[in-house]
């Protein structure tokens, strides 16, 4: 049976879009382009926040709409929201007491800033450049729990991190997606925040049924959106687990997999 025709492409940035230093290969810029011309729309949806893609889509020449925190803020080319989804009060006091231990760094991304308890963490440098914001160093996070956008436990400990993705999960039940984006990174977003509902979002607003979008994507946050689309890819570097997901399988970020995923199996549908 023939495959329905892609219309629509949603792709991850992180380990996915750019490579590990944060850098945009040029293959990928070519071929998102020459996408376009083919009357393909592409968007972004990530774990970033809107002033971490917005760079990114303007070096690509997207329009937009586009997906931030996992998919729970929708936001135009403009950075103005039109869907705003943040983490109940209740779940995020529970969860930012829960990261707080040793040996895990809480970063908090609310009301368009980016909070740390540890501004010297490995990672800080890169997700400056990831995020397009400068942090703020935080002992209590209290006054911000209202307007939760993420709430991020940071540790390079892997037993430690599924200890704790194990104990939030359990702790959040429905009122929270708890999911990592990165394999030291565990992101807590909204009900609603999560990359299933973003892409469903997304299509709804290009008019593109579900069965006409591909999504690229390399961590298990992305299997949400695996779940939905017509067309799912994970990147080489990614996970058995989160290949497992997928229908198929492109190169590494760090060897352009995006612009491989497109010549393969995206232009063949058209």
């Amino acid at each position: 049976m023939t495959e329905p025709a892609i219309r629509l492409l949603v792709c991850d940035i992180d380990g996915t879009l750019v490579r590990h230093d944060k850098s945009l290969p040029d293959e990928n810029v070519a071929a998102i382009r020459d996408l376009v011309k083919r009357g393909v729309a592409v968007t972004l949806i990530s774990a970033r926040p809107a002033a971490g893609i917005m760079p990114i889509a303007r070096a690509l020449g997207l329009p937009g709409p586009f997906g931030a925190f996992n998919g729970g803020t929708i936001f135009d080319a403009g950075g103005r929201e039109l869907v705003a989804n943040k983490v109940p009060h209740t779940t995020a006091k529970a969860l930012n007491d829960l990261y707080s231990q040793p040996g895990v760094t809480r970063w908090l991304f609310a009301a368009g800033e980016w909070l740390t308890s540890d501004p010297d963490n490995s990672h800080t440098a890169r997700e400056v450049l990831s995020s397009g914001l400068q942090p703020r160093a935080a002992g209590d996070f209290s006054p911000w729990l209202n307007t939760v956008d993420k709430l991020v436990a940071v540790c390079d400990d892997d037993p430690v991190m599924d200890r704790i993705e194990a104990e939030a999960f359990d702790l959040a039940g429905v009122t929270a997606t708890v999911v990592r984006s990165q394999d030291y990174y565990l992101d807590a977003t909204a009900p609603q925040a999560n990359k299933g509902e973003g892409v469903t979002r997304l299509a709804e607003l290009y008019a593109v049924p579900l069965e006409q979008v591909a999504v690229i994507g390399d961590q298990a946050n992305d299997i949400a959106m695996f779940r939905r689309a017509g067309l799912a890819i994970a990147m080489g570097q990614a996970r058995p687990e989160v290949q497992a997901a997928a229908s198929q399988v492109a190169a590494s970020n760090e060897d352009a997999g995006v612009a491989d995923a497109i010549a393969r199996y995206i232009i063949p549908t058209l």
